[in-house]
Order: C-alpha cells, then sequence, then structure tokens
C-alpha cells in the first residue's frame, strides 16, 4: 500500500489542526494524520530514497507549505502549525478533498506561487506547482535514476576488469568503508591473494584486533551454495570468523540460505550491492556537481 501524495494529505491535515486549540508541531501532525488515515506501520516507516525522511512527514510538510501559501494554516513559529480563519471557513464548507486546484483559487496562493511579471491565471498557476509528486518527491527520484544507470555503467566495467585489479578495488572498497587500518597496510594484504580460497585479509579496525578474510569473484553466472560453503571452508582453515564474499553477478538463494544458518559471520555482496556501494562511498566515481538545497533560516530573522 502506497504512501498518500501530499495533495490526499491537505484535508487531512487541515482537519487536524482545525480540532486542536494549540499549535501542532510538523511532528505532532505527522502522528496525528496518520492515526487519524489508520495508515500502517508500512506506511509511516517508509522512508525516501536518500533515508533521511519518512515519506508521510515529508508529504505533510509539504502539504502544509502549499497550504500556507493559500493563508489556509500559518507557521506561527519554526516548525509549528495554526489553522487560520480563512481555514476554518474551508473545513465549514465540508469540502470533499483539498488540492491544488483548489488552492489556486485563492488570491494569496496566486501571488505567492506566481513568479512576478506572470499573468496570474489558473493554467499558468498549476504548471508551476508539482502535481502528485512533490519537490522532494521529484530530487529523490532523479537522484535515484543517475545512481542506477552509474550503477549499470559501473557493473560493466568491472566485468572487464583484471581479476587481480578487481580484488584491488574490493579492498579500495572495505578501506573507504573504515576497514584496513593504515592505507598501506590495506593495499598490502592483496598480495595474499589466492591463499587457499581467500583473496584478501583486511584489518576489522585499525588495530588490528580481528581480520576480515575476502573472496572476491568476478563472475557472470549466479554464485551458488557450493562456492560459498568453500568459502565457509576456507575461514575454518585460517581459524577465522567473520569473512565477506563480494561479486559482480549475484547470489542463489541457496547460497544465501546457507551462509544466514553457518555459525561463521558471512556478508554476501552481488553486484548490484557493490555498485550501490561504490557509490556511497566514492569508490571508482567522481562527483561532477553539487547541487546544496537550502531552506530558509528562521533564526535569523528572529529578534
Amino acid at each position: 500500500m502506497t504512501v498518500p501524495s501530499y495533495q490526499d494529505l491537505m484535508l487531512p491535515l487541515l482537519r487536524v489542526l482545525g480540532t486542536v486549540e494549540k499549535d501542532l508541531h510538523q511532528k505532532e501532525c505527522t502522528q496525528h494524520v496518520s492515526e487519524l488515515l489508520k495508515l500502517t506501520p508500512e506506511q509511516r516507516e517508509e522512508r525516501l530514497p536518500s533515508g533521511y525522511q519518512t515519506y508521510v512527514h515529508n508529504r505533510i510538510g509539504w502539504a502544509g507549505w502549499y497550504m500556507q501559501q493559500a493563508g489556509l494554516v500559518m507557521k506561527p513559529k519554526k516548525g509549528f502549525l495554526r489553522i487560520t480563519d480563512e481555514g476554518r471557513a474551508l473545513l465549514a464548507k465540508n469540502p470533499a478533498a483539498i488540492d491544488t486546484k483548489l488552492l489556486a483559487t485563492y488570491a494569496s496562493f496566486q501571488k505567492r506561487v506566481m513568479q512576478s511579471g506572470e499573468t496570474a491565471t489558473e493554467a499558468t498557476i498549476l504548471t508551476a506547482i508539482p502535481n502528485e509528486q512533490t519537490p522532494t518527491d521529484q530530487i529523490e527520484e532523479a537522484h535515484q535514476k543517475l545512481n542506477q544507470t552509474l550503477a549499470s555503467d559501473l557493473l560493466d566495467l568491472m566485468a572487464k576488469m583484471d581479476p587481480y585489479k578487481f580484488e584491488q578495488l574490493v579492498v579500495d572498497l572495505l578501506f573507504a568503508m573504515g576497514y584496513g587500518g593504515s592505507r598501506a597496510e590495506a593495499a598490502l594484504v592483496t598480495k595474499k591473494s589466492g591463499d587457499e580460497g581467500i583473496d584478501g585479509i583486511i584489518n576489522e579496525d585499525r588495530l588490528g584486533l580481528d581480520v576480515i578474510y575476502v573472496q572476491a569473484k568476478r563472475w557472470q553466472a549466479t554464485v551458488g551454495r557450493v562456492e560459498v560453503q568453500n568459502f565457509v571452508g576456507a575461514l575454518v582453515g585460517k581459524h577465522a570468523h567473520k569473512g565477506v564474499f563480494i561479486t559482480t553477478s549475484d547470489f542463489h538463494k541457496t547460497a544465501i540460505e546457507y551462509a544466514k544458518n553457518v555459525q561463521h559471520k558471512v556478508i554476501l555482496i552481488s553486484g548490484q550491492r557493490l555498485a550501490e556501494l561504490m557509490i556511497e562511498y566514492g569508490v571508482g566515481v567522481s562527483t561532477i556537481r553539487t547541487i546544496a538545497i537550502k531552506r530558509l533560516d528562521s533564526d535569523y530573522f528572529e529578534e
């Protein structure tokens, strides 16, 4: 079940604000609206692709912002919302829904949403605002699509890499994630590649209190249970307890199930997850443009 759009959340939010005698913080708005709509735990906990915020909290924020532009709600202080007389008047009419088309009929909304010099007609107003997706949704979706394309390109390149270079890439990634002690030590351990089923050894922490054994397979075929079982056997031979098995392909469900049930701690990283980690930790990729998304600093304008 999907999370309601920001437009679907407008009327429930206004109703919540209309039933309380105090200003509500956005977190309280999220809680009350979620209870009013009987959202499931899954709906309440679903997060944006970036993970920094839940969908419902973000969309309620945008619902409040758009209604604020129409004068239906106001922000008495940072992070809080209050219904206005205009908002109560609208609720008294018992509207079936509130959406951007309705908001576009308010003069204050026309004035705030439209850029100066444009004619504030309903058609131009509605093209200036999102339909079902909030601006945050659009940014997150575009960012996700760019990363998906980049991940696909990374997988294509890794499939053609020299096996030793691929093992080096894996160690570079683990080092970028905080493993391996010093950079010189992390580079040195790859020279032990091919040692009885172990492609690399890297320190779990900077003091070297424990080590992680690495198997890196640049494969096209799905990795099965036998390969993972052999890796675990190599760990037993080294009296090791932790290992990371990384492949450019994927793991068969029997391999995943086997790794979950063994006493050793074995982490399986598929090609897709590998590419995502490389993007996240900046291995094999570079930043070509940074866009700063800013918000109003209310503290600056306070006395």
